[in-house]
């Protein structure tokens, strides 16, 4: 099959999205290897990812250009022998056991605590932002947190679980602002370490372990950003472990990315080169998960706030990337400018979400007010 048969079939579907190839808008795409077309039908999504790192093809607004893609659903289109075994493998396989949960840490969150403290807010909450009210990074992080200390009625003297509490920007901020005791767990040493030290002289500690063995009596649990890494064999028993350690009058907060459909792998590229083992839980995993644990309090989404977090972490990036180029190399800029742009477009199409779960055990008398 030749070359201009593939350059045909890609002009045909991306014409769906309004992208023209070679074309001179933002979003269209220019392609900088005759071989690009053939690729790309064969491989897949994976493929696509991968040419635009090694340089194949180029776009000035890859935001806009997979808003567009995947607003059309042409996604579907690429769906090829790779992504069915990522499927299989996702199906059959446990990826996401205690042993497996190190390789994430290892790929993405060990990358270096001078690539974070570039890209995120001062705080380093590598999660979506609340833009309601806020003008800058900064502030929009902390009205998500205070929403989330809202969410959960904390009270002085409060026990409070972090589940995956990153470089301990929530902590910090529960212990200033609420006066409660927080315990923050991580599985990244990088991250331990900081957040034991930016937490230093407030009541939070920091372990450097994971959540399976945990057996103890907490007043709140939360957990920001974490869930995707769990995987939906391990959905349950996640619940049952944040049952067994809350308190019967307490209140558990969930916040997590999440796709509109109930799937059982991760897109190839983000799993090969971005986020190893992880996965999006749908509605219906997580309904199925707590269902006969907990009562459901309130399901709050906002994943559009997601799309203008990741522009804003993109363009610290780019504005920080000359004291970084010394440490990573010029491809590893192309993988994580294609990681936070793509992602930016897939929250932009509505593809992705972002949702806050509020479970109590029990069941809040009177029920509880809606914090937005």
């Amino acid at each position: 099959m030749g070359g201009n048969h593939y350059k045909q079939r890609l002009r045909t579907w991306l014409h769906k999205a309004d992208i023209r190839i070679d074309g001179d808008r933002p979003w269209d795409l220019r392609v900088r290897n005759a071989d690009f077309y053939s690729r790309i039908i064969r491989g897949g999504s994976l493929a696509v990812g991968e040419s635009y790192v090694d340089g194949w093809w180029d776009c000035d607004q890859l935001d806009e250009f997979f808003a567009r893609v995947l607003r059309e659903r042409l996604d579907k289109r690429f769906h090829t022998l790779v992504n069915r075994l990522y499927n299989l493998k996702g199906l059959f396989l446990n990826r996401q056991t205690s042993a497996r949960s190190f390789q994430v840490v290892r790929r993405h969150y060990d990358l270096g605590n001078k690539l974070y403290r570039a890209m995120l807010d001062k705080r380093m909450i590598y999660s979506c932002a609340y833009w309601r009210g806020a003008n800058d990074l900064d502030q929009a992080q902390e009205v998500k947190l205070d929403l989330i200390c809202r969410k959960l009625q904390l009270e002085p003297g409060m026990r409070v679980l972090d589940i995956g509490c990153g470089w301990g920007g929530a902590a910090r901020f529960l212990a200033r602002h609420y006066g409660v005791q927080v315990v923050g767990l991580t599985i990244s040493r990088e991250q331990a370490a900081m957040a034991r030290e930016y937490c230093r002289g407030l009541p939070v500690e920091i372990r450097l372990r994971d959540y399976h063995a945990l057996d103890e009596r907490f007043e709140r649990i939360y957990s920001i950003g974490m869930f995707e890494h769990v995987g939906y064999r391990n959905y349950r028993s996640y619940m049952q472990i944040i049952r067994r350690c809350l308190d019967d009058r307490g209140l558990f907060l969930l916040q997590t990315i999440a796709g509109n459909k109930s799937l059982h792998s991760t897109d190839p590229w983000i799993e090969r080169y971005i986020f190893p083992n992880s996965m999006l839980p749908s509605a219906k995993q997580i309904g199925r998960a707590f269902e006969g644990l907990f009562v459901l309090e309130d399901w709050h989404g906002f994943g559009a706030h997601y799309d203008r977090t990741l522009m804003q972490w993109y363009a610290n990036f780019e504005a920080a990337w000359d004291g970084l180029r010394a440490d990573y190399s010029e491809q590893f800029h192309r993988m994580w400018r294609y990681y936070l742009l793509v992602s930016a477009g897939s929250f932009r199409a509505r593809s992705n979400q972002v949702w806050q779960i509020l479970l109590s055990p029990r069941g809040i008398a009177g029920g509880v007010a809606a914090q937005r």
